[in-house]
């Protein structure tokens, strides 16, 4: 009966973890855009473009101390309220004054959700199945990322801004609404650090993995914020919009695929495999002259930076141990934010700066870093 019970509440919250991806998700391509519209300069739209992850970063060392101390049915209520809150203040915006203030909101809902969830679902998963389980929660995590931002593109073209403002604020009523279900409500392990123990920011030994994490993220983040520039600067006849969606598809078919090996193959195993079908990827994009080569970019692509999302979270919870995962989650965010914050970052610096045809060769030297970082502090431990 318990065995039927934490199947029901790993399936709910894993569909609260579409609903919590979705709702930013639907509003990052546009939000721009429409703070433009209502009084933004360039420059303000693109702070106000990037506010919603600067906060999460600034939130996440907090939160982690948070979920291990509180329950997470509470944290993950009060990202949903959060990002409830956000979206009204989207809705009744006039001003960029009332954006900033909802992106910032936004982002405190949205850190509250990633971490308070995905240590509710590893606490409640056998410690031998926490890599396949967080392997489906990053399954549905990149299932929110492919199909949120083209439905929120879809109704703002058809309908305008607003409209799809409302429909990521049914997503955060979702994200309440189901988790309402879970029985196991997620409260402190007894190995929790008691209430007025020292305020831990990070969990040390998972600074390594957030390091990976962060390597790997940065030439996937480049590439979404350039690819379009990239590719018109050079001249390429490439259909750029195929990438991310040959990415989204490909990427949920390994982790479909490759979840039995998740809690059975060493984490090295994972690390040169990534590191390999990064540098694959990155080569491609070097020579991209037609659609088929970026369409394999994308494919080792998935193979890098998407598996390696999963693995390295998994990876992380299990170095910290019980007690500190929601600490645990919160440093593996960390490096996250880092690799979104400095790769847009990076990749304008080599885009201006830089001839067009060195812009991926660059980045390929995140993968002798991952491997360095591997070699110096991990080879002992995972």
């Amino acid at each position: 009966m318990e065995r039927k019970s934490n199947s029901r509440d790993i399936i709910l919250i894993l569909a609260a973890s579409f609903f919590f991806m979705s709702c930013p998700m639907m509003i990052n391509p546009i939000i721009t855009g429409y703070a433009g519209t209502v009084g933004a300069s360039a420059d303000m739209m693109g702070i106000l473009g990037g506010l919603m992850n600067l906060c999460s970063l600034v939130c996440r060392p907090f939160l982690g101390n948070a979920v291990d101390r509180i329950s997470k049915y509470k944290l993950s209520f009060i990202g949903a309220a959060c990002m409830f809150a956000a979206t009204i203040g989207y809705i009744v915006s006039d001003g960029p004054v009332l954006i900033a203030v909802s992106r910032i909101i936004h982002g405190i809902g949205f850190a509250s959700c990633s971490i308070s969830m995905s240590t509710w679902l590893s606490n409640i998963l056998p410690r031998d199945r926490v890599g396949s389980g967080m392997g489906l929660y990053g399954t549905m995590n990149a299932l929110g990322m492919a199909i949120a931002p083209s439905v929120g593109v879809s109704i703002y073209q058809r309908f305008g801004y607003r409209p799809a403002f409302v429909l990521a604020l049914f997503c955060s009523i979702a994200i309440a609404v189901i988790i309402q279900f879970v029985r196991c409500k997620g409260e402190p392990e007894p190995a929790a650090a008691p209430v007025g123990a020292r305020l831990r920011v990070v969990e040390v030994r998972v600074l390594p993995i957030a390091a990976v994490i962060m390597l790997f993220t940065i030439p996937y983040t480049a590439t979404q914020s350039f690819l379009v520039n990239y590719v018109e600067a050079r001249g390429l006849d490439v259909a750029v919009s195929m990438f991310f969606p040959c990415y989204a598809l490909v990427l949920l078919l390994m982790r479909l695929g490759l979840r039995n090996f998740f809690d059975r193959l060493p984490f090295r195993v994972f690390l040169f495999a990534g590191a390999a079908s990064a540098a694959a990827s990155l080569l491609c994009m070097s020579f991209m002259e037609n659609s088929l080569v970026m369409l394999c970019a994308s494919v080792f692509m998935a193979g890098g930076y998407g598996i390696m999302c999963s693995v390295c979270q998994s990876t992380a919870i299990l170095l910290a141990g019980d007690g500190k995962r929601g600490l645990a989650n919160s440093t593996y965010y960390v490096g996250l934010d880092l690799g979104m914050t400095l790769g847009p970052m990076l990749g304008g610096v080599l885009f201006g700066h830089l001839e067009l045809s060195l812009f991926y060769p660059a980045l390929l030297l995140t993968v002798p870093l991952i491997l360095a970082v591997y070699f110096f502090t991990m080879r002992q431990k995972v």
